[in-house]
């Protein structure tokens, strides 16, 4: 089930706004996909990352891939639980398997992204 209190970008990543911050992670969807993650990539706090563009990258068994961010902002928080703990993102997507906080530059970047609905139709069509 696509939580429907979140906004989701197209390459899988999802955006919480959480007050002055936004959480950020992958989906559920995404981590079906990869199968077993090994290693996630974070950016360092105080790191700039930017809407669309390439912010960190997750191993699985499977692959390497980008994580895209959802939004842009200023690095203010990261899970380094990830670190000795990668498969949180199979085990808890939108929980503890959590990425980075972000301090965005426009709480406007949310309003460009899917709404669960949109994305459940967007990911029915990647799988076809």
């Amino acid at each position: 089930m696509t939580p429907q209190d979140l906004r989701y970008h197209r390459e899988h990543t999802w955006a919480r706004v959480e007050g002055d911050q936004i959480t950020i992670g992958i989906t559920d969807y995404a981590q079906e996909q990869l199968h077993d993650v090994v290693y996630v990539g974070l950016p360092e706090v105080g790191t700039t990352v930017e809407q669309n563009q390439p912010f960190g990258e997750i191993e699985s068994t499977k692959a390497v891939n980008d994580l895209y961010a959802p939004v842009s902002g200023t690095v203010v928080e990261r899970n380094d639980a990830l670190a000795s703990q990668p498969t949180l993102v199979n085990t808890d997507a939108y929980g503890q398997g959590w990425m980075i906080r972000v301090r965005p530059g426009a709480l406007g970047d949310v309003d460009a992204l899917l709404d669960a609905a949109t994305y459940e139709k967007h990911t029915a069509t990647s799988r076809t």
